[in-house]
């Protein structure tokens, strides 16, 4: 008898804390960025599978990129999805957009990603504006300068937004206060709200 009323238990225990692991999970934005076909050469000929690009986040300052091989479509994703949560990062977003200008490069990809005034929206396109928008950037300025390639576009994003700073260590390695090295923007919002 006691027993069958611990295996009730457990049984109950374990559904209840997987329910909070399941909530967690459907909060993340997720954006499939790019599924294609490649190819493998072996000795009877050709073995095609599925590769897919998926971006995951928050929309509130976390983002995680990954990408998945399979046979079907269907496992690609799943497994790129799985990376891409467990491959999640801290972005510093000041007021919807980011704290300054950065270049970056991935493979052929060079991606410029600039801070803009509240209102302008995300002028990117393809696997940039995936990984701007999943993260909660919502006002700035890209100019892809490189290869067209998605994946790297997507990649050489995903690191300018890990190459951000923050504006108060920044200020305080300057030795200036954080309001000096803010956009001209900002700076007239805070002097408004003194």
């Amino acid at each position: 008898m006691e027993r069958t009323e611990r295996t009730d238990r457990r049984r109950r225990d374990t559904r209840q804390s997987s329910k909070p692991r399941d909530e967690k999970q459907e909060e993340l934005d997720q954006r499939v960025v790019d599924v294609t076909r490649v190819a493998k050469v072996i000795k009877g000929g050709r073995r095609f599978a599925f590769r897919a690009l998926i971006v995951v986040g928050n929309n509130n300052g976390k983002v995680g990129i990954g990408t998945g091989k399979a046979r079907g479509v269907q496992d690609a994703i799943r497994k790129a999805t799985e990376r891409a949560r467990n491959n999640m990062k801290d972005v510093n977003i000041v007021a919807g957009t980011i704290p300054h200008q950065v270049v970056t490069k991935h493979g052929g990809a060079v991606v410029l990603l600039k801070p803009a005034s509240p209102g302008t929206g995300v002028k990117a396109g393809g696997g940039v504006r995936a990984v701007l928008e999943v993260v909660g950037v919502r006002d700035v300025l890209t100019k892809s300068l490189g290869s067209s390639s998605k994946m790297n576009a997507t990649y050489a994003t995903f690191n300018g937004l890990m190459d951000l700073k923050s504006v108060d260590e920044e200020a305080k390695h300057r030795n200036k206060a954080a309001s000096d090295i803010q956009p001209f923007w900002r700076r007239t919002n805070a002097s408004d709200n003194k």
